[in-house]
């Protein structure tokens, strides 16, 4: 990498929050990762900061079988040993493992749940924004319901599912539905952006089966919003 790309780059604010341990076994751990830190190391050798160096750092065999965006807070599975990860990846690439996300966004939403199915590209324009596009995009699939609204604050709050895992997916979704995500910075309006401080999605809980006894196992974070 040259010069000019790193200084292309962003350096991203330094995240001083911790990494919270929700459960531990021998081949893996439940971690809660806090709203901006990335979940590997970034392009800068100033962004090091990562869920990856901060748990290897306790625990040398960690590694990453799945990723949350940096403003994205909640759950995350972090295999300790090779059989884990082996077992855990196959499961995500055959999508047995299922994840369950909570956002507050902008405006009333009217339905009461939905399935949104758009497809998602990178936007090689606007990097690292992605964007709905029907010629090139891969197919991303969101379902979602609704769990609360605030008739004065215009927010909804809900539950997305995602069927497919591509980058951007939730918060592209729900802006193509005319509901943004406070405090996205991507994709929102500037008011819908300003109205909060981080974005507001939180991975809430995570199932997939167990490697060694191949039962279902679940795990929860409670929303910090």
């Amino acid at each position: 990498m040259t010069i000019s790309d790193l200084d292309s780059l962003a350096i991203l604010p330094a995240c001083m929050d911790e990494i919270e341990i929700l459960h531990q076994e021998s081949g893996f751990l439940i971690i809660n990762k806090p709203s901006g830190l990335l979940s590997v190391p970034g392009r800068h050798p100033d962004n090091r900061d990562s869920v990856l160096i901060r748990m290897q750092k306790l625990y040398p065999t960690a590694s990453i079988v799945h990723r949350l965006d940096f403003d994205t807070s909640g759950i995350m599975v972090i295999p300790l040993s090779p059989l884990f990860l082996s077992e855990i990846s196959k499961q995500f690439q055959s999508r047995q493992v299922s994840k369950t996300y909570n956002a507050v966004v902008a405006g009333i939403v009217q339905q009461k749940k939905g399935i949104i199915d758009l497809p998602i590209a990178a936007d090689m324009e606007n990097r690292p924004r992605y964007k709905i596009c029907a010629e090139s995009g891969k197919k991303s699939t969101t379902e979602y319901r609704l769990l609360s609204v605030d008739e004065v604050e215009q927010t909804s709050r809900l539950g997305l599912h995602p069927i497919t895992g591509r980058s951007h997916q939730l918060r592209l979704h729900l802006q193509a539905l005319g509901h943004p995500i406070l405090g996205d910075v991507f994709y929102a309006d500037e008011a819908t952006k300003n109205r909060s401080s981080r974005l507001l999605l939180h991975a809430t809980d995570i199932s997939f089966h167990h490697p060694e006894d191949k039962k279902m196992i679940k795990f929860i974070s409670p929303v910090p919003f």
